[in-house]
């Protein structure tokens, strides 16, 4: 029987851009060592592992890998998620994929939902820039899901970062918002 309590967790995968915008690469980041990166570390030690986590019994014998991204709500920011495209393309296609998977499995409903484009302090954004957030982050999420977000990931627990009613509706009535970044025209769906 069942207590009509649930638990409900949600994975928030963002890294912020560390390309050094003069050279358009990440230079060698000393904390992150032994890797060169933050990105590179957090892949190794974060990303990956959710794509194959181990279940273990009380023996710590292994009954099976799962993608725990089939398993989960999650979103992965847009610009971490152009980062693991160019840099660790397999682990963004098994986020993809799992994300394929659990459409299926839900009856069209994925575990992926949208986030903003950059994880910016919405609060302090102007109503033109909390706008610009919403739609390029809708747009980067139809691009490489290849579906309608049903969902939003606003940073900084903002619930009035853009009119709540809207934030989505705009993208489903087909109203797009500003063009997104140029980058995001290159982006592609394994």
């Amino acid at each position: 029987m069942s207590s009509g309590r649930f638990v409900a967790i949600h994975g928030h995968f963002y890294q912020p851009p560390r390309e050094n915008p003069w050279l358009e690469t990440v230079e060698v980041q000393d904390a992150a060592a032994p890797f060169h990166d933050w990105n590179e570390r957090i892949t190794a030690e974060c990303y990956a592992p959710n794509t194959a986590a181990r279940r273990v019994d009380d023996t710590n014998r292994i009954l099976d890998v799962v993608n725990n991204f089939e398993k989960i709500s999650f979103n992965v920011g847009p610009t971490l998620f152009a980062w693991l495209e160019r840099q660790a393309p397999e682990v963004y296609r098994k986020i993809l994929v799992a994300d394929r998977a659990s459409v299926g499995a839900r009856d069209g409903h994925g575990n992926a939902i949208a986030q903003v484009y950059n994880h910016m302090i919405l609060p302090l954004a102007s109503r033109r820039d909390k706008v610009t957030q919403v739609a390029w982050g809708l747009a980067d999420f139809r691009t490489r899901f290849g579906r309608e977000p049903e969902g939003l990931w606003l940073p900084e627990g903002n619930a009035r970062a853009a009119p709540r009613h809207r934030a989505l509706g705009d993208g489903a009535a087909g109203r797009r918002g500003p063009e997104p970044p140029l980058p995001l025209a290159r982006a592609r769906r394994p």
